[in-house]
C-alpha cells in the first residue's frame, strides 16, 4: 500500500523486467535471481495483472488469452483454431470462470470477466507454472459483485499454493483479504504488519503521513432551482430514464454490474437514441459530446487512458482541449498565453503534482491522470458535472482532494451526478441517489441515514429493502 508516486508501479516494473533495479536483490527460494525481461519474469513463474488491462476489444477471448504466446498450429504452418479454442477454455475452467465463452468478443464482456479472462492466460499450459500472481488495483474497475468473485478466484489461487502481491488503495478489502501489509512512502518500505494489527486510520497515517480527518465535510444543501431535467432517455439497454436535478446537488448512481450506468452518463453526453434533456429550463438539443461541452455539461469517464486522456500529449493540451473557443483571439488564433495560464491555475486547483505543465500525461501517475480530467471538467465552471467512478485507482489523499473539489463545485451551485461502484463513497458524497436495475431507474432515495447494506439490498432488490 502507498499513496500515488510512493513507488509500487517501479516496484511491479522491476519484478517484470520491464526496469532495471539500481540496487538491491529479489531472491526466489531463497536463491539470489536477476529478472531481465518480462519473458524472464514469466518463465520464473512471475504473473502480472495489470489496472489497465492490456487486451485487444475487437479478438475473441481465446485471441486474447493467447497474446504474447505462440498460437497452436496445423500441418502446413496455419493457425489450429479448434486446438485455440480448446486450450483456451481449458484455462478458463482451471481457474473456475468455465461459464465465460471463449468465442465471445473481448469488447462484449464486463469488465470484471475481461480482468478473470487475463488471470486464465496465467493459466495456459505452460513450461513455468505460476507461482507469484502480481495485481495492480485489480478491483478499481470492478462492481462489489465482480470484486466477491476476484476474491474467490484469489483464495482459489492461494489454495493452489500462489503467492499474491496485491497492491490496492481500497483499504476495507485490503484488511479483509491479506495476510501481512507492506507499507511504501517516497520510494522506502515504511512499514510491514500483519493485517490482524493494521488500522484503517493508522494505515492512512504510514501511507500519507498526517492522520486522517475525523470527520467528513458536512453535506450541501441542494437548492430550487432545477439544474437538469431528463425525460425518457433510452437507447441500447438504457430504458425510458427520467429524473430531476437540482443545482447544488450531488446525484449518486448504483446498480450492479452492467444496470446501464456508463449508458445514462454517454446517454446524457449525446449518445441517447431518444429522450428530452433541459437544462436550466431550456430543452437542449444534445447531439454530440462537444455540443453538451458548449451547453455546460462536463465529464469524467471511467476509463481515463482509453476514453479520458491523450496520453502523449502534455498537461495543458489535456486540460485545455474542450475550451479552445474561449481561449482563442476571434476564435481562431489560440492564445498560447491564456492556455498556460488557465492550465496552471487550474492545476493548483486540483493540487495536481506534476514536473511542470509541459509533462507528457502518460508519466503521471493514475491519481494525477485523474486530476488532470478534473481540472478539464471544471475549466469551464461546468453547470452540470457528469463523473463515472471519479476516484478509481487513486490513493487516500487524492481521494480526499477530489472529494472537496466536490464539494466546492456544490457550494457554488453547479449540479452533480456521481456513478460509483464504492458503495461508501456514494454514501458519503450524494444527496440522492438513484437505483439503477435493467436499465431503469427502481428508486430514488436520500442518502442521509442509509448504510452500505442498504444501498446493497436496493440494488439487488431484495424483500427486505
Amino acid at each position: 500500500m502507498g499513496e500515488n508516486g510512493a513507488g509500487k508501479s517501479t516496484l511491479i516494473k522491476i519484478l517484470a523486467g520491464a526496469v532495471a533495479a539500481d540496487s538491491g536483490t529479489i531472491s526466489l527460494d531463497g536463491v539470489a535471481v536477476d529478472i531481465r525481461s518480462p519473458e524472464d519474469a514469466h518463465r520464473r513463474g512471475l504473473r502480472f495483472i495489470h489496472q489497465e488491462l492490456a487486451i485487444i476489444p475487437g479478438m475473441s477471448v481465446a485471441e486474447n488469452i493467447f497474446l504474447g504466446r505462440s498460437y497452436p498450429r496445423r500441418l502446413g504452418g496455419f493457425v489450429d483454431w479448434r486446438a485455440l479454442s480448446r486450450r483456451a477454455r481449458a484455462a478458463l475452467e482451471a481457474l473456475g470462470v468455465g461459464d465465460v465463452s471463449a468465442e465471445a468478443i473481448m469488447a462484449r464482456l464486463p469488465v470484471g470477466d475481461r480482468m478473470l479472462v487475463k488471470i486464465a492466460a496465467t493459466f495456459l499450459e505452460d513450461v513455468s507454472p505460476a507461482r507469484l500472481f502480481v495485481m495492480d488495483e485489480p478491483t478499481a474497475a470492478l462492481t462489489a459483485e465482480e470484486s466477491e468473485r476476484l476474491f474467490r478466484i484469489i483464495a482459489q489461487l492461494q489454495r493452489r499454493g500462489c503467492g499474491i502481491l496485491y497492491v490496492s488503495h481500497r483499504i476495507d478489502e485490503v484488511l479483509r483479504i491479506a495476510d501481512r501489509l507492506v507499507v511504501l512512502r517516497d520510494g522506502e518500505t515504511r512499514a510491514t504488519l500483519s493485517a490482524g494489527d493494521a488500522t484503517r486510520s493508522g494505515l492512512i497515517e504510514l501511507m500519507t503521513g498526517r492522520a486522517p480527518a475525523e470527520s467528513s465535510a458536512p453535506a450541501i444543501a441542494a437548492r430550487s432551482s432545477v439544474a437538469l431535467s431528463v425525460r425518457r432517455l433510452g437507447g441500447g439497454d438504457l430504458q425510458d430514464v427520467s429524473f430531476d436535478l437540482r443545482e447544488g446537488e450531488i446525484l449518486g448512481i448504483a446498480g450492479l454490474a452492467d444496470s446501464g450506468q456508463d449508458q445514462l452518463l454517454n446517454g446524457l453526453m449525446g449518445g441517447a437514441a431518444r429522450g428530452e434533456i433541459s437544462i436550466g429550463g431550456k430543452t437542449a438539443r444534445v447531439r454530440d459530446p462537444a455540443r453538451a461541452w458548449e451547453l455546460g455539461l462536463a465529464y469524467v469517464p471511467r476509463e481515463r487512458r482509453s476514453e479520458g486522456l491523450f496520453l502523449l500529449q502534455d498537461i495543458t493540451r489535456n486540460v485545455v482541449l474542450p475550451h479552445l473557443r474561449q481561449l482563442s483571439r476571434f476564435g481562431v488564433f489560440l492564445n498560447r498565453r491564456a492556455e498556460g495560464a488557465r492550465a496552471g491555475e487550474l492545476a493548483t486547483r486540483v493540487r495536481l503534482k506534476s514536473a511542470g505543465l509541459s509533462q507528457r500525461v502518460w508519466r503521471l501517475s493514475g491519481g494525477n491522470q485523474q486530476k488532470v480530467m478534473f481540472a478539464r471538467a471544471v475549466a469551464g465552471a461546468p453547470r452540470v458535472l457528469l463523473l463515472d467512478e471519479p476516484t478509481r485507482g487513486v490513493d487516500v489523499g487524492a481521494k480526499f482532494d477530489i472529494h472537496a473539489l466536490l464539494r466546492e463545485l456544490a457550494a457554488s451551485g453547479a449540479a452533480i451526478v456521481v456513478a460509483s461502484s464504492q458503495l461508501d463513497e456514494l454514501l458519503e458524497l450524494s444527496t440522492r441517489i438513484a437505483i439503477l436495475r435493467e436499465g431503469r431507474i427502481f428508486r430514488i432515495v436520500p442518502a442521509e441515514g442509509l448504510t452500505p447494506k442498504d444501498l446493497l439490498a436496493l440494488c439487488y432488490g431484495d424483500a427486505a429493502e
